[in-house]
């Protein structure tokens, strides 16, 4: 069940404050405890409150800090990107919506509303938002003066770029449609969009669609003479009273807005006049133009008046008023509970209410995002907090990656080399360590040093290990290292930002061991491509490994996207796929396939595949058509070390993606290896899942 719906729009005024206004009236009916979230607002509360937030807030009186609904405002957003902080953006907007998710039952998201760099941009960010956030989707788009045929493949244009995307969509609503093509769109949407997707159209409503003077007067910045009760009248038309009496008369419809030079007393008065008239509609306001105020009697004559309609004085002239009022949009406010009542009714008119929570409630969204998967990552690590061994303290990525992982509270750290070579570092780099959560051990200076050489020797005396090589080797950081997780002083060890793998991993190998029933250490990579989180294994440590190896290295990295949260669909990857091909090495990955079945039949695993058949829909349904894992593959074998290392690095440096670990599988206590050619970030992921693998 999805505990959050996402509300956007694909193009400026869609209206989408009738689907949250609606939506909302549902829920709160439904469930106990719910939140509202819009992850951009125009300005920061000092300045002034987002209108979406205040009428939501009021209307459903929610009890939640103004500043929690929302994570940045446009100018912060748009300066957030110039710098190229796209990463610190999204992270920031998932750990804003995650602390309101966790403190209630359902969030209803709204997403933004069309200001900043134009639609394009808007509505690629809220496709963005939405699927890291993964949560499911609800789109408005807008009729304006088109056929229902046009706007139907609008929309499923549209559909189709959010499905090429794989965001998952409970409802496309097609809002302010010409009342006349209503029934013939609708039967379109519903014949052309897919079952799951619930469609709805609803036909354009003046009284929701037009401003009202309140607004108006916002939008002119003029100033209020008189009729402050009556700001609440909408505004249908506007003409301009620069003609004679008579014309302007005769050109007064149903709630008319009047822009008129301040020093037209004739118009003013027979304004005023024709609102009271029984032969005349209704008169919403007038507007004086030019910074001209009436005269003294005219005053005069207004004050002693029953019932006065808003009248405004301006600076500007009165063309450029015209082409202000011209502009502006209607927006649903707090105070104005009668348009927020017609929003209400006008939903619950035009959507089935119950089909649209029941498509929430059952949606359930596939895979997770790289931001998504790193966030989580980091909430998990803090969840019970471990204590990782980082021997290469001489080196400075290190030191800045210890830095930002012990501010953000995520593990506590031993950093091992000379203590006065790490001050030194520190001291030129500027970073601080907090020595509450950091220590700081020279190895052969250590209390423990003489019984981890007297450990080392009885372990590995039998290979040949003499006391004086154990004391050799104990002054190795790698080895020191690895002895504190191996006696439990540490949880976990990464290593190898300046050291090959082999010399990471073998003091491991050596005495850690393996876990009972795992014969093959192994390898794999968190490829975290821009839409999706896949597995890579074995890219680090077996070079040629045999069908048993091959069958081991897939079931163990099953069970670690398991402990991260990814669903594992095996591709055992080759050069041919299903019976095609034939030769020793795709005999080898068919006989690792079949051991895999044998084994863990409640694995889905498709073996021989080639990478294509087993990353794209469209390939993988052309080639294995009736294969559960082809097309759709999350843990992705491959037959050797050669194959694996280099598909590995091509996919990271051709699309960008970030590729965490490699994260060792199969060994009785977490050792992980890094990159010499690893980054500050790599460092501190790596120690992250380092993190995770102790608490299991």
């Amino acid at each position: 069940m999805s505990k959050a719906i996402y509300i956007a729009s694909s193009e400026p005024n869609s209206g989408k404050s009738v689907i949250t206004l609606g939506l909302m009236n549902i829920l709160v009916g439904k469930i106990k405890n719910i939140a509202y979230f819009k992850p951009v607002v125009n300005d920061r509360a000092e300045v002034s409150k987002d209108i979406h937030i205040e009428t939501i807030l009021n209307q459903f009186d929610l009890k939640i800090n103004y500043t929690d609904t929302f994570a940045f405002t446009y100018d912060e957003l748009l300066q957030h990107r110039s710098e190229g902080n796209n990463s610190f953006i999204i992270d920031s907007i998932i750990a804003k919506f995650k602390k309101l998710e966790e403190s209630h039952d359902f969030v209803v998201v709204e997403g933004t509303g069309f200001k900043g760099d134009g639609a394009s941009f808007e509505f690629d960010y809220n496709i963005d938002i939405a699927k890291n956030l993964g949560i499911p989707l609800i789109l408005i788009t807008k009729g304006d003066n088109n056929t229902p045929e046009e706007i139907g493949n609008s929309i499923l244009s549209t559909y189709q770029v959010l499905q090429d995307k794989e965001v998952q969509v409970v409802a496309m609503v097609a809002n302010k449609i010409n009342p006349l093509i209503v029934d013939e769109l609708k039967q379109i949407l519903d014949n052309r969009l897919p079952k799951e997707v619930l469609s709805a159209v609803i036909p354009f409503n003046k009284d929701l669609g037009n401003p009202t003077m309140k607004e108006i007067v916002q939008a002119v910045q003029g100033k209020l003479l008189f009729g402050q009760h009556l700001l609440s009248n909408q505004v249908d038309h506007f003409i301009v009273g620069a003609m004679q009496l008579r014309n302007c008369l005769t050109r007064l419809k149903e709630n008319t807005l009047v822009i008129t030079p301040g020093d037209r007393a004739d118009i003013i008065v027979a304004m005023l006049q024709a609102n009271l008239s029984k032969n005349y509609p209704k008169v919403a306001g007038m507007i004086l133009s030019g910074g001209l105020e009436p005269e003294e009697p005219i005053i005069k004559l207004v004050e002693g008046l029953e019932t006065v309609i808003p009248i405004i004085q301006v600076e500007s002239g009165t063309f450029a008023t015209v082409n202000t009022v011209g502009a502006v949009q209607s927006r649903i406010y707090a105070g104005n509970k009668p348009k927020v009542e017609l929003a209400i009714s006008t939903f619950e008119k035009h959507i089935d209410s119950e089909a649209i929570i029941d498509r929430i409630v059952t949606s359930r969204p596939e895979g997770i995002t790289p931001r998504m998967f790193q966030y989580q990552l980091v909430k998990r690590a803090k969840l019970h907090k471990k204590h990782i061994v980082l021997p290469e303290g001489n080196d400075d990525r290190i030191l800045i990656a210890a830095s930002k992982l012990v501010k953000q509270e995520v593990v506590d750290l031993t950093i091992l080399g000379k203590k006065e070579e790490i001050a030194a570092a520190l001291l030129r780099l500027d970073i601080t360590l907090d020595l509450d959560h950091v220590k700081i051990i020279d190895p052969v200076e250590s209390l423990h040093y003489d019984d981890y050489v007297t450990t080392l020797y009885e372990l590995r005396k039998t290979k040949n290990v003499n006391m004086q090589m154990a004391k050799d080797l104990m002054t190795d950081g790698a080895y020191f290292g690895t002895m504190m997780v191996f006696k439990g002083d540490a949880d976990g060890m990464v290593s190898g930002a300046n050291h090959t793998t082999q010399h990471t991993i073998r003091p491991a190998l050596q005495f850690v061991k393996t876990k009972p029933g795992v014969s093959t250490v192994s390898s794999i990579f968190f490829m975290c491509l821009p839409d999706r989180v896949t597995v890579f294994g074995d890219c680090a440590v077996n070079p040629n490994p045999t069908s048993e190896q091959l069958a081991d290295i897939a079931i163990l990295s099953a069970e670690s996207s398991i402990m991260f949260g990814i669903e594992p669909k095996i591709a055992m990857l080759s050069y041919s796929s299903g019976t095609s091909g034939q030769g020793e090495d795709v005999e080898k990955v068919r006989r690792a396939t079949e051991i895999i079945r044998e084994t863990r039949p409640d694995l889905n695993v498709e073996g021989p595949i080639q990478y294509d058949a087993a990353v794209d829909p469209v390939v993988g349904k052309q080639k294995m058509p009736d294969s559960l894992v082809a097309g759709q593959a999350s843990v992705l074998i491959f037959p050797d070390l050669n194959t694996g290392n280099n598909t590995y690095k091509a996919v990271q440096r051709e699309t960008g993606a970030l590729a965490i670990g490699p994260m060792l599988q199969g060994l009785r206590k977490p050792v992980n290896d890094l990159s010499r050619g690893c980054t500050v970030d790599d460092i501190f992921n790596t120690v992250v899942i380092t993190a995770i693998q102790a608490q299991q």
